[in-house]
């Protein structure tokens, strides 16, 4: 190795430290608040007042007894797992059609509706969430359905961009001829279209249900019967206005994180699996 290399060598390993030192920082914040959660979460109140940052002198289940029990907690879950997985097949399904249209038919009005989903975007639910939910009272909507249907509103924008992304890069001679040999609109979706959609549906479904399970102002919202409440709006029940329950609501926080985590981790896998596969094919 000449003293060229050498020289031109060290600035990229510098570089390369410095991102990894970067990217660990980064991940100890996002880490740092579960570690608080998880550990306070094994605690009692007079232990987390005495030291929210030490470790439990014992690891108490008690607190995660009490939450499952005070949160309702399968009736909950079961509310929880209900909206999330049918709001988002449905986002899936409809956007995923919508975003096939708009590459493929190019007019515009194609044009026009995917500058619209795009600019849906920068507009907030806090801006328009009174007078729709107000709109969907009047509809007969404030319930589970209702909900479901909201999400998809709101997340058809971003999805509509990611799948319309992917799909400008599926080959269109497929399609044509999937339609010389017979196959109408639907069954050129959902025969050929939609089976290369994976690895991009499983992007698309890790955004939706990550924003979908740990939604709380839009439950709190729309449902207003007992036994419905999803697990992010039960576990407002441990602060009162003149008590904070932290032993049993760190707790109940974490029965919230696991499902979703667990949820990741599995689509992480396919993800990777998805890369790797696109990579062998191409």
């Amino acid at each position: 190795m000449t003293k060229k290399q050498s020289k031109s060598k060290k600035p990229k390993n510098l570089l390369l430290k410095a991102a990894l030192g970067t990217a660990c920082l980064i991940a100890l914040a996002y880490l740092f608040p579960v570690y608080i959660l998880l550990i306070n979460s094994f605690k009692g109140l007079r232990e987390i007042y005495l030291g929210i940052m030490d470790f439990p002198v014992k690891l108490n289940l008690v607190n995660y007894r009490e939450a499952i029990d005070k949160l309702d907690f399968f009736v909950s879950i079961g509310n929880s797992l209900v909206i999330t997985i049918a709001s988002t097949l449905i986002v899936l399904l409809f956007t995923s059609m919508a975003a096939w249209v708009l590459v493929r038919y190019k007019t515009r009005k194609s044009k026009f509706f995917f500058m619209l989903f795009a600019a849906a975007q920068l507009i907030p639910f806090q801006c328009v969430m009174l007078p729709l939910v107000d709109l969907m009272g009047r509809m007969g909507l404030q319930n589970r359905p209702g909900m479901i249907l909201m999400y998809l509103g709101f997340g058809s924008s971003m999805s509509v961009i990611l799948f319309h992304g992917f799909i400008k890069n599926i080959p269109l001679e497929l399609e044509e001829a999937a339609l010389i040999d017979g196959c109408n609109p639907f069954q050129m979706f959902f025969l050929i279209v939609l089976p290369l959609l994976k690895t991009i549906m499983v992007t698309v479904t890790i955004i939706n249900v990550m924003w979908i399970w740990n939604d709380f102002l839009l439950p709190q919202l729309m449902i207003n019967k007992q036994g419905w409440q999803t697990l992010p709006l039960k576990t407002y029940l441990f602060f009162g206005q003149f008590s904070r329950r932290w032993d049993l609501a760190t707790a109940a926080l974490i029965l919230c994180m696991i499902p979703i985590i667990v949820f990741y981790l599995i689509c992480q896998k396919l993800i990777i699996k998805g890369v790797t596969e696109g990579a062998v094919k191409g």
